[in-house]
């Protein structure tokens, strides 16, 4: 039962991912952001465009900041940092009436703190779980982090329409209250210098070079997620002349998935290596793009999502599981940091590439090109060289339970 698993997890991690999802409900702000500059400040869409591509920039700095500060300072400490920064540019965003360049540097600040927090609270995961509970540890993060990614956009919209500024203060709030709970009841961190089973990984850049390639290939698998959410609004409002409505489906529909399959993923792929998983990633990957690009129509779109979803599950919750099985604990951080950076890269370069694509030779070249990217990213975690988790002898029972190790029990 997945209640049982979820209270032996440590009261840090489980009040985490209630702080994750109430943070990710607040998010009122972001999605509507283009909105609130073009009708509560009268900029045109091409101003808002690109301060919020601007503006941006802060997510792939706060992913490369939050392993630095993570390991200097600790992972509390990032946390709340990330949630102060988020509620500081978010307040100046709400109560500055300067010139538009303000808003850019503005919501930098903001999206730094918003690129932070994942990388933290993805390392403080893999300081707080044994490997055998770290598939099902990040698997409810993701799941709360989506579901409450589902329920944000909902409450801001409600929020915007009385005023933006209670849709500001709304954001803010919910940062501020996560931020306490994690000040309350996520310890500091206690790493002594012994670092028990982890010393034992190599400690130097090639040592980790497995680990590396695995993050940076994952982009292939982040690319179309990224890819689909600047390509399926346009599609379903140009390209099939549908109401903007019906875009709304589609994140449904993900969420849905996320929240109803997860833990019911989770619970069957334990018995899989790395490297199978990765692959049977990509393969659903392509399976659902594969839809919409050869059957373009409303009802691919909205079938393909339930498939591309339960790969998007899997990769999202094997590749911070293999960090975290993989890396020396004072490398973690970094790791997860990078992990946090592809993600950000992919943000900057995807849209503005298939936009060229679009504005050139129309929607169709677009999903080709979406699908190809989980092909190239199965030929190459097919050539990679994947070594097995701590916790792969006890996937699947009945296999017996390792003993505990001891220096990743921290509380």
């Amino acid at each position: 039962m997945w209640l049982t698993r979820f209270a032996e997890l440590p009261l840090a991690l489980r009040v985490l991912f209630l702080a994750s999802f109430v943070n990710r409900a607040g998010m009122f702000v972001f999605p509507l952001l283009a909105v609130y500059l073009v009708r509560g400040e009268g900029l045109s869409p091409g101003e808002a465009g690109l301060l919020i591509s601007v503006g941006s920039t802060g997510l792939l700095v706060g992913s490369l900041l939050s392993g630095p500060l993570c390991d200097l300072r600790g992972r509390r400490t990032a946390l709340l940092t990330a949630l102060l920064l988020n509620a500081a540019g978010y307040l100046g965003l709400a109560v500055f009436d300067g010139p538009p360049w303000t808003y850019a540097a503005l919501l930098f600040v903001a999206l730094v703190g918003m690129g932070m927090f994942s990388p933290a609270s993805n390392t403080l995961v893999a300081d707080l779980t044994t490997p055998e509970q770290r598939p099902f540890a990040y698997t409810i993060s993701y799941v709360g982090n989506n579901l409450g990614m589902g329920i944000g956009p909902l409450l801001g919209g409600v929020a915007a329409a009385y005023s933006y500024q209670l849709m500001f203060a709304g954001n803010i709030l919910a940062g501020l209250a996560c931020a306490a709970m994690i000040l309350v009841w996520v310890p500091r961190d206690r790493r002594g210098r012994a670092g028990g089973a982890k010393e034992k990984a190599p400690r130097g850049s090639l040592g980790h070079r497995h680990v590396l390639l695995i993050v940076l290939v994952s982009f292939f698998y982040v690319a179309p997620l990224i890819g689909l959410e600047y390509a399926l609004p346009l599609a379903v409002t140009t390209a099939l002349n549908e109401s903007a409505g019906l875009v709304g489906a589609v994140y449904t529909i993900n969420s849905v998935v996320v929240v109803s399959l997860g833990l019911f993923l989770e619970k069957h792929i334990r018995a899989y290596g790395t490297k199978p998983l990765l692959l049977a990633a990509g393969a659903l990957w392509a399976l659902g793009l594969a839809v919409i690009a050869f059957a373009f129509s409303l009802p691919a779109i909205l079938l393909s999502t339930v498939v591309w979803t339960l790969g998007e599950i899997i990769a999202s919750v094997v590749v911070p599981t293999y960090i975290a099985d993989h890396v020396d604990e004072r490398r973690v951080g970094g790791f997860m940091a990078l992990n946090g950076f592809v993600l950000g890269v992919a943000r900057l370069v995807v849209p503005v590439g298939l936009g060229v694509i679009w504005t050139s030779h129309g929607h169709e070249p677009v999903f080709l090109t979406l699908f190809a990217a989980p092909l190239l990213g199965m030929a190459a975690f097919a050539l990679l060289r994947v070594r097995p988790s701590p916790g792969a002898s006890a996937a699947g029972p009945p296999a017996p339970v390792p003993a505990p190790d001891a220096a990743r029990q921290a509380n």
